[in-house]
């Protein structure tokens, strides 16, 4: 489906959805906790769907209403027949559930689809071998039998921050001790600071210290554990898809107020209000909502290494910020849904931007107005929330193609998009 961009959004007030990464987390606690949980979140997305599959393949029983999840744990001991676990495009699933599913000593072949088979997994596999599974690859899949044992693990910190995640949910059931020894920079460290949060909320207890020389970390994790049910969980507003409408309200139109967010959140993709003030934008704070509004932007320095996501939306505010932007320690995102580096720099040069792509980053020269026009996807929801928001300083009407990726983490985009004034025309 193409989406053509008839009118950009104007203003107004809109909610913010359900933090995706929260709901994975909460989700597959829930699903090993001692008993039913209602986890709380209304909307759904592909990647989440992608986690109740697997989960429900292990045994437990999800059923979503209009306000939430019901699940029903597993239980345990958990059945030792072959599971098949469909992972879809979703990063967070297949990187959570393998270590899972070896901690429970289930065998399991995880499905793949699109980019997901080519984004980097070995270091994960490299340790749930090293801890006594064995691994199989094979084209779009891959097998793991056996049952993880309890040790010592090693990661670096500058890869995927999921992959340690992974871990901490994983190793509080095995029989005995674990440590997770992160070695260098742990970046997108906040997302590794809401699994903690989560894991802390159904009762499970893990040790943080800092490595030698201040470099990496050390997470301590006593076994076995029981991971008890808080009855109902509540999944807070996500920063990440707000982000797009508050970075609206920083570039045009009257202003933009999101609600529903959570302004003591760990999620590093709050930082966006921070960001955006530095660029000089109107920031301003009630309750759970933010206000932005447009004023004179101008370019900043950006380091990405804990808001990779924020970085296409970033450069769009930055296309129209007088002077040089400079965004940096985002090389991470090339192992995204795409190399989303590249396809940032593509999509705003054919918007008409003045943009440099880096190895590691980008340079970015502020402009009065895009031009617009059309341009692809890449099959990346994140890409499309760009070319959408970017439309507010555009020229001409910007036509995107496959514009249905959003679907991956925010199927109501465009629903929203219009709530705020914006008009779109669709195209199959």
């Amino acid at each position: 489906m193409d989406i053509r961009i008839d009118r950009p959004v104007s203003g107004g007030e809109i909610k913010a959805i359900a933090s995706q990464p929260q709901a994975h987390r909460a989700l597959i606690c829930a699903a090993l906790a001692d008993k039913k949980t209602y986890v709380r979140c209304i909307e759904k997305s592909d990647d989440v769907d992608a986690t109740v599959s697997c989960l429900e393949s292990l045994g437990a029983r999800v059923r979503h209403d209009k306000a939430g999840f019901e699940v029903l744990p597993v239980g345990f001991p958990v059945s030792a027949r072959l599971v098949t676990q469909v992972c879809g495009e979703s990063g967070a699933t297949l990187r959570f559930m393998m270590p899972v599913c070896c901690a429970l000593g289930v065998s399991a072949d995880f499905l793949m689809l699109g980019r997901l088979r080519k984004r980097p997994t070995s270091p994960l596999l490299e340790q749930l071998a090293a801890n006594g599974c064995a691994i199989s690859i094979y084209p779009g899949s891959m097998r793991c039998s056996g049952k993880l044992s309890s040790g010592e693990f090693f990661l670096q910190g500058n890869i995927s921050s999921q992959f340690i995640s992974g871990l901490l949910l994983a190793l509080p059931l095995l029989e005995g001790d674990s440590a997770i020894s992160v070695e260098g920079v742990v970046e997108s460290r906040p997302y590794v600071t809401m699994t903690l949060e989560v894991l802390r909320a159904f009762g499970i207890k893990i040790r943080h210290r800092g490595a030698r020389g201040g470099r990496g970390a050390v997470y301590l994790i006593e076994g076995p554990q029981i991971y008890r049910s808080p009855g109902e969980f509540n999944i807070e507003g996500d920063w990440s898809n707000a982000a797009s409408w508050l970075c609206a309200g920083a570039i045009g139109g009257s202003g933009v107020t999101c609600a529903n967010l959570n302004l003591g959140s760990c999620q590093g993709d709050m930082a966006i209000t921070r960001l955006l003030e530095r660029f000089g934008a109107q920031v301003s704070y009630g309750g759970d909502s933010v206000t932005v509004a447009p004023a004179r932007m101008r370019g900043i320095e950006i380091d990405a290494s804990d808001t990779p996501d924020l970085v296409p939306l970033l450069a769009v505010a930055a296309s129209v910020a007088q002077g040089e932007t400079i965004i940096s320690n985002a090389g991470r995102l090339r192992m995204k849904e795409c190399d989303r580096l590249r396809a940032v720099t593509d999509t705003l040069r054919t918007l008409g931007a003045d943009i440099t792509e880096k190895p590691d980053g980008m340079l970015i020269r502020g402009k009065k107005a895009l031009t617009g026009g059309m341009v692809p996807s890449f099959s990346d929801h994140r890409i499309v929330m760009m070319a959408s928001i970017a439309s507010l300083v555009c020229e001409n009407p910007v036509t995107i193609s496959v514009a249905e990726s959003v679907s991956k983490s925010y199927p109501g985009f465009f629903e929203d998009f219009k709530k705020l004034g914006g008009k779109i025309s669709e195209f199959r």
